[in-house]
């Protein structure tokens, strides 16, 4: 399953509220993060995938999933967090086959190689189908404050999956000198990626948020009948939010049901506008990353990312590392060093009542 949620505020203001990250092209491959997300799946899945968005998303993620079946496409009538995405779909798919075990795959993340990130699902798959838990730990490449961390613990010996470790604890985003020592120490990025029985994630989920099990359960049994709009207005709205992290991973690693699969591929969660920066190469002519069918750009002994869907001109001269990104309604001007500050603007323009640009 893939959960297409989040607004991705740091992006801000190509990702908004009514066309989020994932429905973009941000690394100049042609194919939205959704898209790619969907294909490097199909491989591991066939047409057994299901997606987990927002309602009003509903016509835009069918344009770009036209495969995607009515009842694999679960709408949201409003974020509940990731503990209600990912609850949901397994309850759903509970119901279909309790023995059915699911993996979940953010739709806004950028990986590659593809086959060394399938080689580790399958490696995921086979540790599942022991009764486990299993999340794909990601090799720090820096000293990271914006990931949670895994801690990794003795081998496992799974037939199928000889990279399988146990797992010590998950840890939460670090500040700068224990994200240091964390990545001395071998500890992994948490990317949210889990592969599971449905009945063990059910099982955690019931044990420690067993209202939102219960609404969970409630709409599942109503899904793939006449009364799933009815019962999911009737449930929805007042589930608990929380993180899939706090409803289930934590819990079930203190309990010995998590393993890990290192991850050797490449990963990047799209943050910000210097993970674009990181993701794209410069143009040959401008020295600039140029994002956007209408972007018009000139440089003079400049560097940095520019965004344009409108056809106006944008000239950057003797600055580095600069971020522009022009739109009809809004224009955001920043360097890469800056970027995470992006979503206080956002925060900012949300108390102030701006919301039309949000």
């Amino acid at each position: 399953m893939i959960p297409a949620g989040g607004v991705g505020t740091r992006l801000w203001p190509l990702s908004r509220a009514s066309a989020p990250k994932f429905l973009h092209d941000l690394t100049g491959s042609g194919s939205t993060l959704i898209r790619a997300t969907y294909d490097r799946l199909v491989p591991l899945a066939g047409q057994r995938i299901m997606v987990v968005t927002g309602r009003a998303h509903r016509r835009a993620v069918l344009n770009q999933l036209n495969e995607i079946q009515d009842e694999n496409l679960v709408l949201e009538p409003e974020p509940r967090d990731s503990a209600a995405a990912i609850g949901l779909a397994a309850a759903i798919l509970y119901r279909r086959n309790p023995e059915i075990i699911m993996g979940s795959f953010a739709a806004d993340q950028v990986i590659g190689p593809v086959e060394v990130f399938q080689e580790a699902v399958r490696e995921a798959i086979h540790t599942a189908a022991t009764g486990k838990i299993v999340t794909i730990g990601i090799h720090p490449t820096h000293p990271s404050t914006g990931f949670g961390y895994i801690q990794t613990g003795l081998p496992l010996d799974v037939p199928g999956a000889p990279s399988a470790r146990a797992v010590g604890q998950f840890v939460e985003k670090p500040d700068a000198d224990t994200a240091r020592q964390y990545l001395a120490s071998g500890f992994l990025w948490n990317a949210g990626m889990f592969v599971a029985p449905v009945s063990l994630m059910l099982k955690h989920l019931e044990a420690n948020e067993p209202a939102l099990h219960a609404g969970l359960m409630r709409i599942a049994e109503a899904w793939d009948t006449d009364r799933r709009e009815e019962v999911m207005a009737q449930v929805w709205p007042d589930l608990p939010k929380t993180a899939i992290d706090y409803a289930v991973a934590e819990p079930a690693a203190a309990a010995g049901d998590v393993a890990v699969i290192p991850g050797v591929f490449n990963w990047d969660d799209v943050g910000d506008f210097a993970a674009i920066g990181r993701l794209n190469k410069a143009s040959e002519e401008t020295g600039v990353i140029v994002l956007g069918d209408k972007a018009r750009v000139y440089s003079d002994n400049a560097s940095g990312v520019v965004y344009g869907d409108i056809p106006r001109v944008v000239a950057l001269i003797g600055i580095d590392d600069v971020i522009v990104v022009d739109t009809a309604d809004a224009l955001l001007v920043t360097t890469k060093e800056h970027a995470q500050q992006v979503k206080t603007t956002v925060e900012m323009l949300k108390r102030d009542g701006e919301t039309d640009v949000l």
